[in-house]
């Protein structure tokens, strides 16, 4: 097996390329001195000298002249040869070691190591920029693997509860404990849907976060928005005795928007199925539409249990949950919001909640462009 040869490294290529430069430079400057030199010399000394050419005097004066010029040429050409080649070493050095620094943490980030890092004090403005730059996408992968790591645990947390339900089940049927009656079929199918709406929801974050969301814009009113989100909730809402409210002016309702509809109803469906999460019998959920010259706001209000300042930054996140007991009884998949993140940044806009703390309610405000150049054009990237 034969060895593959090792190719020289980024310093010595340099500090070889530098080194033949300095060597033709100073050849050159031999040649020109040997070739001009003499010849002035002698035409000035015949200027200067009483005496023929071919006197004594001037062969001596030119000799002398060769010996001083050639002597004193030789050990500046060496001297300054030395000092250079001694420069570029140390320059060499100080260029080639942040290129290894980012070579190091390449092969790092190459065999999965995110947290690898590299100094920004380079040895200029784009080594440093480069370095900053390497630094960023370092931390957004080490997040991304973060993130990635989370989604998985949580889940399978997720899929264990129906995983298990559907298997006691299962089990007990098959050892005759159980029978396939009707409310054990109907219990059955619960558990399959709820894991079909978790791979269905995972499935749509994780689209979205990639850029390949796929959206179809049509023109649609407002009004028709709200209602559909309205007609489509309020059985629930009547079923748990929380009072649901639409309010928007005629000007609002009568707006034409070209977006994606199923989508932006799947965003208020979220927004009011999560309101319902966390709100009891006799509270009360507000879905409202305002808009002006530039951009429509979409806000549900709640009267309910309301979110604590250090849950606010990341209930947008997948899986979080501000009540972890509560949410899992009714069979959320935890990324409802998460969901309304994805489809609101499809369409260019942005989404946002607030609350003044526990037991005060809470209100999710949705911001959407009101004129918009090919919104929500499909995304295949």
């Amino acid at each position: 097996m034969t060895r593959r040869r090792r190719r020289p490294g980024l310093g010595a290529r340099i500090l070889a390329a530098l080194v033949a430069v300095l060597c033709v430079a100073a050849v050159t400057a031999w040649i020109v001195a040997l070739i001009i030199g003499p010849t002035l010399f002698h035409d000035h000394m015949l200027m200067v000298s009483p005496v023929g050419p071919d006197s004594d005097v001037v062969a001596h004066a030119e000799q002398a002249f060769d010996t001083a010029w050639t002597t004193t040429l030789a050990l500046s050409l060496t001297a300054a040869l030395a000092a250079s080649v001694l420069v570029t070493f140390f320059l060499v050095r100080r260029l080639v070691h942040p290129i290894g620094e980012v070579q190091a943490a390449v092969t790092r980030v190459a065999q999965g190591d995110f947290t690898a890092r590299v100094p920004e004090d380079g040895i200029g403005v784009e080594f440093a920029e480069l370095m900053s730059a390497f630094n960023a996408m370092a931390g957004e992968l080490d997040q991304t693997e973060r993130t990635r790591l989370r989604m998985l645990s949580d889940l399978a947390h997720e899929m264990r509860t129906p995983v298990a339900t559907l298997d006691g089940y299962l089990e007990a049927m098959q050892d005759g404990v159980a029978r396939a009656d009707g409310e054990t079929l109907v219990m059955l199918r619960e558990q399959t849907e709820r894991l079909t709406r978790l791979a269905a929801d995972i499935s749509l974050v994780s689209a979205a976060e990639e850029r390949r969301l796929s959206t179809h814009p049509t023109p649609i009113r407002l009004g028709d928005l709200l209602t559909a989100a309205e007609t489509q909730i309020r059985g629930r809402y009547k079923d748990h005795r929380v009072e649901l409210r639409v309010t928007a002016s005629m000007e609002a309702r009568d707006l034409v928007l070209c977006l994606d509809a199923d989508r932006i109803g799947q965003v208020l469906t979220n927004l009011l199925d999560n309101a319902l999460q966390h709100t009891d019998p006799g509270d009360t959920v507000t879905l409202s539409a305002v808009a002006d010259d530039t951009s429509v706001n979409l806000q549900v209000r709640d009267s309910g249990h309301g979110i604590a300042a250090e849950h606010l930054p990341h209930v947008f996140e997948r899986f979080y949950r501000v009540d972890t007991a509560r949410d899992r009884s009714h069979g959320g998949s935890g990324i409802g919001l998460a969901i309304v993140r994805s489809i609101v940044t499809a369409h260019a806009g942005s989404v946002s909640g607030h609350s003044e703390g526990p037991g005060r309610g809470a209100v999710f405000s949705v911001e959407l462009p009101r004129r918009m150049n090919s919104p929500v054009a499909p995304q295949r990237l």
